[in-house]
């Protein structure tokens, strides 16, 4: 009778649909260029009184310092081992009064350590290349597990050689080998993207998501490093979406342990060959929320499925942005919704979300939740060859504004002696905008008339309309955005920017 009870309990609250709230916004701060072809992976790190944030893409590692208003400055970048990558697992953490970031070099098949500097910047101390004992080739995800006496890492690959492996850290960085298990039928190893470490009662508990192979799997890790399999979940169609699992991340909330655990759908995959066991059925998308028993092992507690109203659609990254006793808030990064979708999760394990922000760029693995001075940030990468680009964003209660719109005002100024075709060419790329960008809902533009004397120069003023902050964000970071400052760049002196909001009106009856 009791399993039936916690049964119909289970999927009474898989059926449970909420709405979305709307009590927290997403505000972008700053954004910068990278070095590397695009973004992957990004980290931060609390060195002394200084922030920093290491970005990780193909070839290359950036460096960058936060301050508190979210602002990036560039420090140092550095290139990977073999110029390859991308810089896929990435974390910093302490080792015995010694900093490091620990990055796995995707296709250099290895991880490599870097010393973190005072002043951010890192120093390649090791480098870990895979074996035929280890299954470290295509690495992408790493955890560091702090035990008694030692301190480990594990490792979690892709691809050709499937499995985890443990390593313990050295004082000087340097990784030594300590267990190593190759994938098979039961565990769930197959292309480790997410993984989270809980500490219950004195005992560490390893909790991994296998993409290619469909589930999740928890272990017991013992003090000198080595690891044991508790549990394994498939994916199926009732109480859990695990087809193409990707983030894992995990919180305490009073006495519950809870795992979260999204999916990449294998549906969104159109590289032939990439995936492995291509007899799944798509069967929506959803965040899986999983309780942790006394024996550590996992157990489906609730999904929040996607709607029209949350944007869930091919997730790569769930970050915890903060915790208290009785609530979590989530940040769920996607890569086909190019969304940040944030979620409450109570102490009784539900998941609700509560509002999100198109970003206007794929999110791929790289995104960050970073405390500072009490405000809570997201750094984001943009997955985008064309863009190239690591974002912040503060959390912020949100403002209600109904029925108002973003008025986005640009002011140009060409250089002196520029040809007329080419100002006619830049102007005309402008007013396309409209076209090729449907999250505009208004454009219009026209040449300084003043007779007071006070333009400053600047003859060009453009006006677009944004119902909301994500269509903003959608055209800030669009292909055809993009490609106008690339035509205007070279030719205006100056541009002069300001937003503001207003009354919504509807420009369709106006027409």
């Amino acid at each position: 009778m009791k399993f039936l009870f916690n049964y119909f309990f289970i999927v009474f609250l898989f059926q449970t649909a909420y709405a979305q709230e709307d009590s927290l916004r997403l505000v972008r701060q700053d954004f910068k260029g990278i070095s590397a072809k695009n973004t992957v992976t990004v980290t931060s790190y609390k060195k002394g009184d200084k922030d920093f944030v290491y970005v990780g893409g193909f070839g290359n590692i950036d460096v960058f310092e936060l301050n508190s208003e979210g602002q990036l400055t560039p420090i140092s970048n550095h290139e990977l081992h073999k110029q390859k990558g991308p810089a896929r697992g990435m974390v910093a953490d302490n080792i015995r009064g010694t900093d490091f970031l620990f990055v796995a070099n995707k296709y250099g098949n290895a991880v490599e350590t870097f010393k973190i500097l005072e002043s951010g910047s890192i120093e390649r101390v090791a480098i870990t290349e895979d074996t035929d004992e280890t299954f470290i080739g295509v690495a992408i995800t790493l955890q560091v597990v702090h035990m008694k006496k030692a301190s480990y890492l594990f490792v979690g690959g892709l691809e050709e050689t499937p499995g985890l492996s443990c390593y313990k850290i050295q004082n000087d960085g340097k990784l030594s080998h300590v267990q190593s298990l190759k994938d098979n039928d039961v565990v769930h190893t197959d292309g480790i993207i997410g993984m989270f470490t809980h500490q219950i009662n004195g005992k560490t508990y390893l909790y991994t998501g296998g993409f290619q192979d469909n589930g999740i799997s928890s272990f017991r890790v013992y003090e000198n490093g080595t690891f044991k399999n508790i549990n394994n979940i498939s994916d199926n169609e009732t109480n859990r979406y695990l087809t193409g699992t990707y983030p894992v991340t995990g919180v305490q909330l009073g006495e519950n342990y809870y795992i979260i655990a999204g999916h990449r759908h294998h549906k969104y995959y159109k590289r032939k060959g990439f995936i492995k066991n291509t007899d799944f059925v798509y069967h929506g998308d959803g965040v899986t929320v999983f309780k942790i028993d006394k024996k550590g092992a996992l157990v489906p507690h609730f999904v929040l499925k996607d709607t029209e109203n949350t944007r869930l659609k091919g997730q790569t990254r769930i970050e915890v942005v903060s915790t208290s006793d009785h609530e979590a808030i989530l940040a769920i990064g996607t890569r086909d919704d190019e969304s940040i979708q944030l979620c409450q999760l109570n102490q009784e394990g539900i998941l609700k979300p509560i509002n999100y922000l198109e970003t206007g760029f794929s999110i791929y693995y790289g995104l960050r939740a970073h405390e500072l001075n009490n405000q809570q940030f997201l750094i984001a990468g943009s997955f985008r060859f064309d863009l190239g680009k690591v974002v912040t964003y503060k959390i912020a209660p949100n403002v209600k504004r109904e029925n108002q719109q973003i008025k986005h005002i640009v002011s140009l100024k060409f250089k002196e002696g520029t040809p007329q075709d080419q100002i006619d060419l830049a102007l005309k790329t402008f007013e396309d905008l409209k076209t090729h960008i449907p999250a505009i809902t208004h454009l219009e533009w026209g040449l300084n008339d003043s007779t007071e004397g006070m333009s400053k120069g600047f003859t060009h003023c453009f006006t677009l309309i944004f119902d909301d902050e994500s269509a903003r964000e959608i055209y800030l970071f669009h292909k055809a955005h993009l490609e106008l400052v690339k035509i205007v760049g070279p030719i205006i002196d100056d541009v002069f920017v300001i937003d503001y909001w207003t009354e919504k009106q509807n420009y369709e009856l106006e027409k």
